[in-house]
Order: structure tokens, then sequence, then C-alpha cells
């Protein structure tokens, strides 16, 4: 694993994230959601790459988030996070398939706390020691 390979992901992550921030503003709650999703699930994985030197093959937070604790990361905190956050990680998991596949529309302050989650998300992963 290259510490370039590293930063390319986490980048496109952060770039991820300001897009989603942009999308919700213009309108484009299902881009938004999907977007928000998609910065977290590279920021996770950025983590895992960094510390294994694979990037996962999963796409979900929640088993991302699992890989993490396994490999004996924040496992207390990370726990913690999860317990407390169920509910916003399923919902993020969800705008995966449901912006891509589903006919579903997204409410401006659903979204809106799917956005401010992601950014959460990815400090307190970006706040675990390696």
């Amino acid at each position: 694993m290259r510490r370039e390979e590293v930063e390319l992901i986490r980048d496109r992550a952060l770039r991820m994230l300001n897009s989603s921030k942009h999308h919700l503003e213009v309108g484009d709650y299902d881009i938004a959601a999907f977007m928000a999703e998609q910065a977290v699930q590279l920021f996770l994985k950025s983590k895992i790459l960094e510390i294994t030197g694979e990037m996962p093959r999963t796409h979900e937070i929640r088993q991302l988030l699992g890989m993490l604790r396994e490999l004996g990361i924040g496992c207390g905190e990370i726990d913690e996070f999860v317990r407390i956050n169920r509910s916003l990680i399923i919902r993020l998991d969800e705008a995966y398939l449901a912006s891509r596949y589903l006919f579903r529309r997204y409410e401006r302050d659903e979204v809106d706390e799917l956005v401010r989650f992601a950014e959460e998300v990815i400090n307190f992963v970006g706040n675990l020691h390696v």
C-alpha cells in the first residue's frame, strides 16, 4: 500500500462530501444523499486501506465500521458510535440503493441530516488512531 493511494481515496471522499453539500443547496436531494453515502463509504475504505493495504469490496457502512473494529481501531468508540447512531447509519446505507434504484424522493430536511451525519462520520473516523 502506498500513502499516495490512501490520500487519493481520502481526497475523493472529501470531494464527494463537498459535492453532496452542493447538491443539497441546489435541490438535487437524491444526488446529495447518494454522494453523502459515497463520501462516507470511501473515507472508511481509505482508513481500512491505510491499515491493511487492501481495499474492501463491500459498500455497506455498517460492515466497514465493523471491519475497523475487528482491526482493533477504536473498538469501544466504534461500538458506542454505532449504538448511538444506528438509525442514521442505516438510512445512509439505504441511500446507496434508494437514490439509484428506487422510486423514492428525498426531502430537504432528511438529506440535510444525512449530509451533516456524513460529515460527522468522516470526522469521527478521521480521529481514530491507527
